[in-house]
């Protein structure tokens, strides 16, 4: 019976070794909560553009993709008009317009009307904008829900 005096835990007499300790941030935790607030961001990023509730058409067309915040004119069922979120009369509508323009927008204007709202009501928005210079004007609907 040879014994040996390193045995096989070479010479720590039964005790472990302890390991050196992480200087490290575990960043795992971190990229959890990223992603959760990106994916509430993403969500309600969408539903923050325009406060006015309006209830759109359905059509099958292909939403658009858009860089800039867009410039809305809403028009609800009871035929009130909102510039962004602001009650606008219609005669005042081309000089609001003009003065945004003026400030540097060079994008497409956006109509919202209420599926319930008189179509002559539209149109006279619509003219409204076609009459003070604007050629870039489409109207907004809701994609049409397939079954």
């Amino acid at each position: 019976m040879a014994a040996s005096i390193y045995g096989a835990n070479n010479g720590n007499n039964g005790r472990r070794r302890r390991s050196a300790l992480m200087h490290e941030i575990n960043v795992t935790p971190l990229v959890d909560v990223m992603l959760v607030l990106l994916i509430v961001f993403m969500i309600t990023a969408p539903l923050l553009t325009v406060g006015v509730a309006v209830d759109l058409p359905k059509t099958q067309a292909r939403a658009m993709s858009e860089d800039q915040e867009p410039l809305t004119i809403t028009i609800q069922a009871d035929g009130t008009v909102y510039l962004q979120e602001e009650v606008i009369e219609v005669g005042e509508l081309a000089q609001k317009l003009m003065a945004i323009v003026e400030n540097g927008y060079d994008e497409r204007i956006f109509v919202r009307g209420d599926r319930n709202v008189n179509y002559g009501r539209i149109m006279a928005v619509m003219g409204t904008i076609n009459a003070a210079g604007f050629r870039r004007v489409a109207l907004i609907t809701d994609p049409e829900q397939q079954y």
